[in-house]
């Protein structure tokens, strides 16, 4: 991913040289677990990891002539270690190698986009609580529908990420699987101990069972799940985007002193992050069906996942961890306009109160059907003409002849629309709402 959109303690996961220190550190472990079952002469492995490094130049140097990633750091570890190094690899083939260094860095990328998964979360729930009673219009279809509160609001923002936290952690677990098990994973020349200890070490858990590769269903959905995380977040980002449109105006990102929203106009305040969001959330997508298409390979194997994967893991994890980060930013310095909220919430001259003024009459005995009539005829002059609902309701004889006006007026009280909110936090932060 390009630097723009990435953070160093990502990036530094999946840097050349962090993956060949895993790679190595995969041999020496293997290595170990077979001295010790007594399949290698006694003090190769310290003799090994004694001398073992490499030279990331001189193992790009050795692919051009070997066409082969693993036997080129191989060859170069090798020339450190010397004759001892004929012990190392014994048994085992590429993936073994490849596929478990990749679980030991994506379990690692995984556990940092849940830390900064899990700052995000607090930073909403400690707006959803600050804004718990702050009124606003709910809409469907873009269209005004009746009120709830802007903490309602982020409270299932909030609910939503919260599961995407939970499926992360059902991912970490799942792609945090090895395998040492060799050519087509029979073990055939490498005993299902020395995978066992491997991964151990590593955190990880052994594959149950595998051919020449981890099956990558595990990586299909642990990118999924990344996507999915993303998603949730342009969720996020197109209702910020929506809500800070001038003809709404009811939240706004963070305009910083010096910042400038556009080239040509000065009076700008564009919800730049919000679109930024947007915009890499697809990406994320489009990596999550590239992980599919990896997991249908030929037979025991082949190699067509490997240049994608090359790709994706990387770019996604660091695209995610910086998307978060973000996010966490900007809900952090969100601008919310309550006054605004009022403002477009008393618009439409009250016609949010249409439906409990019309389940008022059908109490009294109305049918539903007549009572929809009655109050959608006053609804409609509200929207042609402007006049206040309660106002037209009141001068509807019909209508006002069986609630009265005071009744009509204690109907349309926006507060009794929202009087659960308190108890919709408190359900879904597990506590009482602050």
């Amino acid at each position: 991913m390009i630097s723009r959109y990435s953070r160093p303690e990502m990036v530094a996961l999946w840097t050349p040289e962090r993956r060949f220190q895993i790679m190595l550190e995969v041999e020496l472990l293997a290595c170990e677990a077979m001295e010790a079952r007594g399949e290698v002469p006694a003090g190769t492995a310290s003799v090994c990891r004694e001398r073992a490094k490499f030279d990331i130049e001189r193992v790009d140097a050795l692919e051009r002539v070997l066409k082969h990633d693993v036997i080129a750091f191989l060859t170069n570890v090798g020339e450190h270690v010397g004759e001892p190094a004929r012990h190392l690899h014994k048994g085992m083939t590429s993936s073994d190698v490849l596929d478990t260094a990749l679980a030991v860095q994506l379990r690692l990328a995984g556990l940092m986009l849940r830390d900064e998964l899990s700052r995000v979360l607090d930073v909403l729930e400690r707006r959803a609580r600050e804004h718990v009673d702050t009124l606003c219009i709910g809409r469907s279809h873009g269209i005004h529908a009746e009120p709830v509160t802007f903490g309602w609001k982020l409270c299932l923002l909030w609910d939503e990420l919260r599961r995407g936290r939970e499926r992360l952690d059902h991912a970490i677990v799942d792609i945090s699987v090895g395998k040492i098990s060799g050519a087509v994973g029979t073990f055939a020349h490498v005993h299902p101990d020395v995978e066992a200890y491997v991964c151990a070490k590593l955190d990880l858990a052994p594959a149950p069972a595998s051919n020449q590769v981890v099956q990558r269903d595990r990586h299909a959905f642990f990118f999924s799940v990344l996507a999915l995380v993303a998603t949730t977040i342009e969720k996020i980002a197109v209702e910020i985007r929506h809500l800070q449109r001038t003809e709404v105006l009811e939240a706004e990102e963070p305009f910083t002193p010096g910042q400038k929203g556009s080239s040509a106009m000065p009076h700008k305040r564009n919800p730049i992050l919000s679109e930024n969001l947007t915009g890499l959330s697809r990406v994320l997508r489009g990596y999550a069906i590239t992980a599919m298409e990896n997991v249908p390979l030929w037979h025991e194997r082949d190699i067509s996942h490997s240049s994608a994967e090359r790709v994706i893991a990387p770019d996604a994890t660091v695209t995610l961890h910086f998307m978060l980060g973000r996010l966490a930013g900007l809900l952090d310095g969100l601008v919310v306009y309550p006054e605004h909220m009022i403002r477009n919430l008393e618009s439409s001259g009250g016609l949010f109160y249409s439906q409990r003024v019309m389940l008022a009459l059908v109490e009294t005995g109305l049918s539903r059907e007549a009572a929809y009539g009655l109050v959608q005829r006053s609804a409609m002059r509200t929207w042609a003409e402007g006049i206040p609902l309660l106002t037209l309701l009141q001068a509807d004889p019909e209508v006002a002849g069986v609630l009265g006006h005071d009744q009509l007026a204690g109907l349309c009280d926006p507060t009794w629309y929202v009087r659960h909110a308190r108890d919709v936090q408190a359900r879904v932060f597990g506590g009482a709402a602050r």
